[in-house]
């Protein structure tokens, strides 16, 4: 045996730990568990019986596994897109679109609920919304579309199946299975909304997928990384903004600074933009209903139009429970004229 390779000797209380951990491993095989998946549970024998806590548990996937996977879907997706010429439009208008509040992987029982939710619901649900969202668009000039992306697309943000700041969610399939049905439903919906006009992706940072919705925005450039007709912000600041034409758009989750700030901190954060424009909203989700202010700096201004947006998730056991349930389910849309600011709010309704 060459020096360099050293086997280890093991005492019988060594030993006996090993076959404990390989009986772990052995006993979620034979149930058709990955025994990652396994957090805890109890050996017992004729002498004992000890409860133990899986020190390899972690959903199945660890991180290094999820990213050298992804570079394999990449390899052999390989996708090189070719650059979509636009003609100028006659009346051009922008799009913007956001899935608001998607939550893929909660979970609803209809038992518990009166409705039920799951992963399969929520894609079916978005692919759904965008569809019928362009359809009811497509009388309209759109010279670009504005996709905001993050905004709690995905219900937990771990493999513990909590969210960012640890409270624990009913949930459906398992964290990594559900970032991917995430990464695959917005490639098709970008890959759809690039045939209507050039797209930019803003990241919205939210409280239940803080870390996970931002790897699933960087994903999704790393995939359109060879595409000239998107474009990407993936910034992490709380507070984002778009200008279009005299239009200022301002977006985030709404779990952030109150509603009656927003359009200060919009003046003060981009005062150049706010200077060159007439037109200025902001776009919220987080609280999954319909609420609308209006803002104004004197009698006959202009002023900021905030709006938390409608989700399509379904409520679960908890917000059950305490009431919060019958909100409208919807995804938005909105278009916005250049010259004269949002001229048209596109719905569409779940029954």
């Amino acid at each position: 045996m060459s020096k360099k390779q050293i086997r280890m000797r093991l005492n019988p209380e060594e030993a006996s730990v090993v076959q404990s951990y390989r009986e772990i491993k052995d006993q979620s095989n034979a149930m058709g568990l990955d025994d990652r998946d396994v957090h805890s549970g109890w050996l017992k024998t004729k002498e004992a019986s000890l409860r133990f806590v899986n020190p390899n548990f972690g959903g199945g996937l660890t991180p290094e596994e999820m990213k050298e996977s992804f570079k394999a879907e990449m390899i052999a997706y390989a996708p090189d897109y070719k650059d979509i010429i636009r003609t100028k439009k006659a009346e051009p208008h922008l799009f913007v679109l956001s899935i608001s509040d998607l939550h893929i992987g909660k979970y609803s029982y209809e038992s518990e609920t009166r409705e039920s939710y799951s992963v399969a619901k929520a894609v079916a649900r978005a692919r759904e919304a965008v569809d019928a969202l362009l359809e009811k668009a497509s009388g309209y000039e759109i010279d670009g579309i504005l996709l905001l992306c993050g905004n709690d697309v995905l219900h937990v943000d771990n493999s513990f199946k909590t969210t960012t700041r640890g409270t624990t969610q009913d949930v459906d399939g398992v964290w990594h299975e559900n970032f991917k049905a995430a990464r695959m439903l917005f490639v098709e919906i970008i890959e759809k909304l690039i045939q209507v006009a050039n797209v930019h992706v803003c990241h919205v940072p939210s409280n239940h997928d803080y870390v996970m919705g931002y790897c699933l925005t960087d994903a999704l450039y790393c995939w359109f990384n060879k595409s000239n007709n998107v474009t990407f912000d993936l910034d992490m600041t709380h507070r984002k903004y778009f200008r279009y034409k005299q239009n200022l758009i301002g977006v985030s989750h709404g779990d952030g600074a109150k509603m009656e700030q927003l359009p200060l901190l919009m003046a003060n954060e981009v005062p150049m933009d706010w200077a060159k424009t007439k037109f200025r909203y902001v776009y919220l989700g987080h609280i999954h209903h319909k609420d609308y202010w209006k803002f104004r700096s004197g009698k006959d201004y202009q002023g900021v139009t905030v709006e938390y947006l409608r989700s399509p998730s379904s409520a679960d056991k908890w917000h059950s429970d305490f009431g919060f349930q019958h909100a409208k389910r919807a995804v938005e849309a909105f278009l916005h004229s250049p010259f004269d600011g949002q001229v048209a709010r596109i719905t569409h309704n779940f029954k």
